[in-house]
């Protein structure tokens, strides 16, 4: 059995077990989800679901990672040295996103981390991030171009920051993809495969590894998020997996390729910004609920539909970028 293979089911039972384990813990602590007087009435249920499980994912990714540091070290120490970054940029965003949720939800700070620091908190990490794989992962500010089988080099005072907004973007937009059951986790899991395969593709190991440790956290997470969720992600779970996707992307140098594989984050953050837009231009509503998924939601479908149409959409998006590189 590829290694590949064995880390993805070693972070997938790591994760199943933790959330049974963590979720209880949840619950005695009161660590209850929070849901918004101005969101759909359906979701008024949820009120009180665990929330601030991405530590389920968080924990999987760390020892999954540290049992494939082990077994690298006596093969090929520069597979360790190039998942450094991703893993930094994993426990480096989850963190902040776990400040957030301990804000709100244990010190019952409804507005959790400031939307200042919170981004000064990303920023950082996304710096460090860049830095370190231009320092030492050969990163030479090279794109790929989709569909044209050519890339270009930026220079690095143009690549440096489009890559930081890469992140900062892909983070916020997943952050917004993850509000109904299991639709975040859904959607980045088939991202993440598709980068995994990528990764394969063009022979970078380390890609390949942690890819499928993220996957086997993400599904073992979700056997526990999915509708009717008994925990949810919360941003600590969110912002790290936008993370994770643009990282990954970034190291195999085809984030312009995410506008395509993560359409369905693009147009959930889209969503954000033209209802909120129109809405101070107009005093109207584009949609009847953004992010767009609520727009379907008081459309009548229920959760499990949008999940399943959104994840549908996701699967023949990648399936083209694959194609496309």
């Amino acid at each position: 059995m590829n290694f590949q293979i064995i880390m993805l089911l070693i972070s997938f039972v790591i994760a199943v077990i933790l959330a049974l384990i963590i979720i209880p813990i949840l619950k005695k602590l009161k660590v209850g989800q929070i849901e918004r007087e101005e969101g759909p009435r359906s979701h008024l249920s949820k009120q009180g679901t665990p929330t601030m499980g991405g530590v389920i994912m968080l924990l999987s990714i760390i020892i999954s990672t540290i049992i494939a540091f082990i077994y690298y070290s006596s093969k090929d120490t520069n597979v360790i040295k190039n998942m450094i970054p991703l893993l930094i940029m994993a426990v480096g965003i989850g963190i902040i996103g776990f400040i957030d949720d301990f804000k709100k939800l244990i010190l019952k700070n409804t507005k959790g981390l400031k939307p200042s620091y919170k981004m000064l908190g990303l920023l950082i990490i996304s710096v460090i991030f860049v830095m370190y794989i231009i320092k030492f992962a050969g990163i030479n500010g090279e794109l790929l171009i989709p569909f044209t089988k050519n890339s270009v080099t930026l220079p690095m005072w143009i690549y440096i920051p489009f890559t930081i907004f890469v992140i900062l973007g892909t983070t916020n937009a997943v952050n917004l993809t993850d509000g109904v059951d299991g639709l975040g986790g859904s959607i980045s899991v088939i991202i993440i495969a598709t980068l995994t395969v990528l990764g394969i593709m063009f022979e970078r190991t380390e890609i390949v590894i942690f890819g499928s440790i993220i996957c086997g956290a993400i599904l073992g997470f979700l056997i526990f998020n999915i509708h009717p969720a008994k925990v949810f992600m919360g941003d600590t779970g969110s912002l790290m997996l936008g993370g994770i996707i643009s990282a990954m992307a970034i190291y195999l140098k085809v984030p312009i390729l995410l506008i395509l594989i993560a359409i369905i984050p693009v147009l959930e953050t889209l969503s954000v910004i033209l209802q909120v837009s129109y809405y101070k231009k107009t005093g109207n509503r584009i949609f009847k609920m953004a992010p767009l998924h609520h727009h379907f939601e008081l459309s009548g479908w229920s959760e499990n539909k949008v999940v399943s149409i959104f994840s549908i959409i996701t699967t023949i998006v990648c399936i083209i970028g694959i194609y496309a590189v």
